[in-house]
């Protein structure tokens, strides 16, 4: 993908994004573990807790004026990169700004641990953050499932699976998220090397994730969420997406067939913008006014009286 397809004001900060080849099993691996060293980092105002659930490492951001509304957070790395600890930043200022207490699920990564692992670790946590209400204080009807890339399709899975489960979710809150294993499945997409995360890494994670059954006509409940066909009845929804990045086709797509189905929806398309950058161009007024238009959806979707 040529540079002049980039917002100008992202140019320079997408040439030097860090690039991992994870085609490459050793660098991927080595990527892999070094994201567990991640070393984090605390907001002002905002109290950080570490715990472990059911084998779980959870992160729990308390702000100081808690709203009663809480959220639990997925974060990104293509299903086998990234740790919840990269997300401090985004959760910690999010708690502080919203008033929400935020849940945020270290899980498993593939391949060494397929699905439904990473699934059933975010399960664990939401059920954490059901079983600990009263202790947080928090309202069980404001509570809300996000994440970004990777992590914003396990929340669209989550999401799935908990309202399969008759657990009420107020909200969904979806960072570009990748929801669709047959793109990777789709040669034909590797022609286009769209800046970040391109179809090859695409390839990569949903592999690992799935093994031989990505792409197969017959997936399992829950491991592509862009796969259910029927999604009545589902939270409002807060979707973003990218007109220049990969996951732009599936986001719309699932975005437009929630609309159908009778889903409040709304879809924030950022012009230019490749994937993720609001992760590694946290500074930028595309960055800061996407994250502001984020939080104050999630904040007015969680609001006492909404």
């Amino acid at each position: 993908m040529d540079i002049s397809n980039v917002a100008p004001s992202l140019r320079t900060a997408t040439q030097k994004s860090p690039k991992v080849n994870i085609e490459n099993r050793f660098l991927r691996r080595f990527a892999a573990s070094a994201s567990a060293l991640l070393p984090g980092k605390r907001v002002e105002g905002v109290e950080r807790r570490l715990l472990r659930h059911g084998g779980v490492k959870l992160r729990v951001y308390v702000p100081a004026n808690p709203s009663g509304a809480g959220l639990l957070w997925i974060h990104g790395g293509g299903l086998v990169l990234g740790a919840a600890a990269m997300d401090d930043t985004l959760c910690g200022e999010t708690a502080r700004q919203t008033g929400v207490t935020i849940v945020s699920v270290d899980y498993r990564l593939a391949p060494r641990h397929p699905f439904p692992a990473a699934i059933d670790d975010c399960h664990t946590g939401w059920q954490w953050l059901r079983s600990n209400l009263g202790a947080l204080g928090l309202d069980a009807g404001r509570l809300a499932i996000g994440g970004q890339s990777a992590g914003g399709g396990l929340a669209a899975s989550l999401v799935q699976r908990v309202h399969d489960d008759g657990d009420a979710v107020a909200a969904q809150w979806l960072f570009c998220p990748m929801l669709d294993d047959r793109v990777a499945a789709d040669r034909g997409r590797d022609e286009v090397d769209h800046f970040i995360w391109n179809n090859r890494s695409n390839l990569v994670g949903w592999s690992s994730y799935l093994g031989d059954a990505m792409g197969s006509a017959d997936l399992a409940p829950y491991a592509a969420a862009a796969r259910r066909e029927e999604l009545s009845g589902f939270p409002p929804t807060w979707i973003y997406t990218s007109d220049i990045e990969l996951f732009y086709d599936e986001d719309i797509d699932y975005a437009q067939r929630l609309e159908a189905a009778g889903v409040d929806t709304t879809i924030d398309i950022v012009s230019g913008a490749p994937h993720g950058f609001e992760a590694w161009a946290p500074g930028s007024d595309l960055a800061l006014e996407l994250v502001a238009r984020a939080r104050g959806w999630l904040g007015a979707r969680l609001a006492e009286h909404a």
